[in-house]
């Protein structure tokens, strides 16, 4: 990838340059599916965190979970659960905007003083192509795109995933930039668009 491709997947709608990564260790929570895709996603969360050199924890000291999954058919099931619009400000017009826009995912995440990522909540609404993905390519793609504060359209047209054989992986080059993101010397937020030079840098180093 050029340089300026990598800078691409971390712009936002309004043109500004934005990344972030985790700021702690991820300690996750699956709402909605059965046992056996409960273990695919974490299956797919400790393979990814573990390429990243990142860390998995069972407990957040501060929140007790900070990484949210929720599977539904319909976005007004999460107007149900207990406690979510005290994590989520503004959650019926939140829900009101996905439905209105046919949506059928959505990522929200909040950040620490650094601008570090300390939270996020995945909304998936189980219709369509999204529910006709199998349990391991949808994890793996979902928990890709929540490792790093990605631009808004970085995986609108191409996917994150690739096939290899007949295993479905990362892109070799997103899994690497996640590596590169995650590179101790790195940054773990930051607004300042040569940040895709030192990603590529990396990137190329291997």
């Amino acid at each position: 990838m050029t340089p300026d491709q990598i800078e691409a997947l971390f712009t936002r709608a309004d043109g500004t340059y934005a990344f972030a990564r985790w700021g702690r260790p991820i300690c996750p929570i699956v709402f909605g599916v059965q046992d056996q895709t409960l273990e695919v996603v974490k299956g797919a969360l400790e393979a990814v965190v573990g390429m990243a050199g990142h860390h998995m924890a069972e407990t957040d000291p501060e929140m007790g979970v900070n990484l949210m999954f929720f599977f539904f058919r319909d976005w007004d099931e999460l107007l149900d659960v207990p406690d979510l619009g005290a994590l989520i400000p503004d959650l019926w017009a939140l829900v009101g905007r996905l439905k209105e826009a046919g949506a059928t995912q959505y990522r929200g995440f909040r950040f620490d003083k650094a601008g570090a990522i300390k939270a996020a909540f995945v909304f998936l609404r189980m219709d369509g192509a999204l529910a006709k993905m199998p349990a391991d390519e949808l994890a793996l793609s979902q928990v890709a795109q929540v490792m790093l504060l990605w631009g808004d359209r970085a995986f609108a047209e191409t996917s994150p995933l690739a096939v290899a054989g007949e295993t479905t992986v990362l892109r070799p080059e997103i899994a690497a930039l996640i590596r590169a993101g995650y590179d101790r010397l790195m940054p773990a937020a930051t607004n300042d668009s040569s940040h895709a030079l030192r990603l590529f840098a990396r990137v190329q180093g291997g």
